[in-house]
């Protein structure tokens, strides 16, 4: 036969070696086994899936009605829906319905808001479209009277006064309708935004503010918890007046003039 044909095939170093050591017995069998265990290709990582290599959706904005709070500012509800735009957009949205100065909101009020947190939005919407659970009914069969919902005030001089008056019943502060009426109209003529700046409190860098013309120290003194901590806010002015009224005058009904 012509040379080369049928050559016998080599055997590798490795297997010639697990060979021999075949012949010396069963404790060398050992590198077989460490040898096939180092030859062992690692596990290919699985490819990425579609939901993995393909980026979500950003999800749309959602339209909610928000019911003002107290202690409720437009920065404040803007943070807290991720409102796009801030509160100025919430302003721009919502202007016909607050008014000129987007400081004065008003527990009650309602406002649209568009919401980039859509579950916050949901959760909202579904709380407030939950329908009211029934009174429970005695054993004699007369239903218990329930508990009346949140007090709306129009929002106004009026409504402002109301609230105040609310407020002040359930911390103890004396004072009527007529006395915080009459007051406020010789101190502001019903402007939440009045500001005096010529007085003597002004030339010490403490201007009188708002409906009851209080200066910032003694709006801080005497703050009722649960009013917002802007002096301008007709609630909150009128609260803390009447407060540091009662504690030097007895009550804002005792004054009639300047305090």
């Amino acid at each position: 036969m012509p040379r080369g044909k049928h050559r016998r095939t080599r055997t590798s170093q490795l297997t010639r070696r697990v060979v021999a050591a075949g012949t010396g017995g069963a404790a060398l069998a050992l590198p077989l086994i460490g040898a096939t265990q180092a030859s062992a290709a690692q596990p290919a990582q699985s490819a990425p899936t579609v939901a993995q290599s393909v980026p979500q959706a950003a999800q749309p904005a959602t339209s909610l009605t928000y019911t003002v709070a107290k202690g409720d500012s437009l920065a404040r509800i803007a943070d807290k829906y991720d409102v796009s735009g801030g509160w100025k957009q919430l302003y721009k949205d919502n202007r016909a319905a607050v008014g000129d100065n987007p400081q004065l909101i008003h527990p009650g009020l309602k406002l649209k808001v568009k919401s980039a947190k859509a579950d916050a939005a949901k959760k909202t919407a579904t709380k407030s479209s939950a329908p009211a659970k029934p009174a429970a009914k005695p054993a004699g069969g007369v239903a218990q009277a329930t508990q009346a919902s949140a007090k709306t005030y129009p929002n106004n001089l009026d409504g402002w006064i109301r609230e105040a008056l609310d407020v002040m019943a359930q911390k103890g502060i004396p004072g009527s309708y007529d006395g915080i009426y009459r007051n406020i109209m010789r101190e502001s003529s019903g402007n939440p935004l009045a500001i005096n700046n010529w007085d003597s409190n002004a030339a010490q860098g403490t201007p009188s503010k708002g409906l009851l013309q209080v200066i910032d120290p003694t709006f801080a003194a005497y703050h009722v918890a649960g009013t917002s901590f802007d002096p301008y806010d007709p609630v909150a002015n009128i609260t803390a007046a009447c407060n540091y009224a009662a504690a030097r005058y007895g009550s804002i009904d005792n004054v009639n003039g300047p305090y």
